[in-house]
């Protein structure tokens, strides 16, 4: 399965529920079938500053990851580092590990929204929140048949386009470092982690046009 995950932005004159509504109802015109909710949530980690020794070295973050598809998987990812696929009970050990690794709470971040089976394809539109505010749309895009990534980026590409017009994303990198070797949920977590930094960086969206 290759897929591919993108930030939409707001549509001009619109909110971004009103645009996360316009992209759901464009699927739902092309004949895409509504198959329930989703979520893909991502919590930060930090190396706690006791393991750190005295050299004032900069922490490493990890990202603990869940993703509703795989409800029996745990996904840590350590930044331009492996992707470790574990068992649920990876939570339990993070608790245990807190001497070593620190949740950032404030920093937990998640796209939650609906699911969307259209012939191959697998649609999730989400909208991501980071603490009670919303603070863009991800949209993921899967192609079922096709394991090896490159193969399928064409009909990828041309899918997205049907939907989200101009803002139809470009090959993502994880595409690139994968040439003919096939396609794996962790890829598709690499690109959420992705994302999410992309966004957490952004300035948030003011609601009323107070800057």
């Amino acid at each position: 399965k290759g897929a591919t995950v993108a930030q939409v932005p707001v549509a001009e004159g619109k909110s971004l529920q009103q645009t996360v509504e316009l992209l759901t109802r464009r699927l739902e015109l092309l004949g895409a079938d509504k198959q329930g909710p989703f979520c893909v949530d991502c919590e930060t980690y930090h190396t706690a500053a006791a393991t750190m020794g005295a050299q004032g070295q900069t922490g490493k973050l990890m990202y603990v990851m869940h993703n509703s598809e795989y409800p029996l998987s745990c996904f840590a990812l350590f930044e331009n580092g492996p992707c470790l696929i574990a068992d649920a009970n990876f939570d339990v050990l993070m608790v245990k590990l807190k001497g070593f690794f620190q949740n950032a709470k404030a920093n937990k971040i998640e796209s939650r929204g609906t699911r969307y089976q259209y012939c191959d394809f697998l649609v999730k539109v989400g909208t991501v929140t980071m603490g009670p505010s919303a603070r863009g749309i991800a949209v993921e895009v899967e192609y079922c048949p096709c394991v090896v990534a490159n193969d399928c980026w064409n009909v990828l590409m041309e899918f997205m386009q049907s939907f989200m017009g101009s803002h139809a994303p470009g090959i993502p990198s994880v595409f690139g470092t994968k040439h003919d070797s096939i396609y794996s949920p962790a890829d598709t977590m690499v690109q959420y982690m992705e994302l999410f930094n992309k966004i957490r960086k952004q300035q948030q969206v003011p609601v009323a046009g107070i800057r």
